[in-house]
């Protein structure tokens, strides 16, 4: 079944949490996702919410800040962007770029080792730059997490290249259980600022996600975004 949504931009986020406890009292806030679960009343799941990611809220659904500080990782072979965002504002932003993908196969040197080795003179210049690629990365994220308290640390990164972060000689200043990692939702098609930009700009607005039985449920909370 086709999941539906509607972007609950125009609707402010205290009427939203409002709306969700007066028609959803079961409702449940979801650390990891950011979002809240809507339950009906035998406690079945009827559809969530994705909260901004600059917004902190408590499990009843308090406003604690719109001014949360994350940061936000990008990465793919060869391209990674980091973007550091106080509230809805961009303080910090940079971008790496390294030769890793072998031009005529147009896969990474990390793939092609699994393969065939690394004993041609151009598979060695893709295996220094891609050690020295994830070197880069984890020496700004751990002097960004030196410098500043973050509450979020938003990925986006194929599954592929995380031991790779985490195996650097330079160490990656946060563990792969962090309670603050959360996984970006949406398509990042490069990494790079500008599309991570966009990305950064989708995930500000709280978006409805249901499926079409239960639209009649979130009447009342589409109708409040107009």
């Amino acid at each position: 079944m086709n999941q539906l949504s509607a972007n609950l931009y125009h609707l402010p986020i205290g009427q939203l949490c409002t709306l969700v406890k007066q028609h959803f009292p079961a409702h449940e806030y979801h650390f990891k996702k950011h979002a809240i679960v809507l339950k009906d009343a035998d406690l079945n799941p009827v559809g969530s919410v994705r909260l901004p990611l600059h917004l902190s809220l408590n499990e009843d659904l308090n406003i604690i800040t719109d001014q949360a500080r994350v940061l936000y990782i990008s990465m793919e072979s060869g391209y990674a962007t980091i973007s550091m965002m106080q509230g809805e504002e961009n303080v910090y932003h940079t971008s790496f770029g390294a030769y890793m993908t072998r031009k005529k196969q147009g896969f990474s040197q990390i793939k092609y080792l699994k393969k065939k080795g690394k004993s041609r003179a151009g598979s060695r210049v893709r295996l220094a730059e891609t050690i020295e690629f994830f070197e880069k990365i984890n020496l700004t994220l751990t002097e960004l997490l030196e410098t500043y308290s973050v509450d979020r640390l938003a990925l986006n990164c194929n599954t592929t290249l995380i031991p790779y972060l985490y195996q650097s000689k330079v160490k990656c200043p946060f563990e792969k259980n962090d309670s603050r990692l959360y996984k970006i939702p949406v398509h990042i098609p490069q990494s790079n600022f500008t599309h991570l930009e966009a990305a950064i700009k989708k995930l500000k607005a709280p978006v409805l996600f249901y499926e079409e039985p239960n639209k009649p449920q979130m009447e009342p909370l589409i109708a409040a975004a107009g």
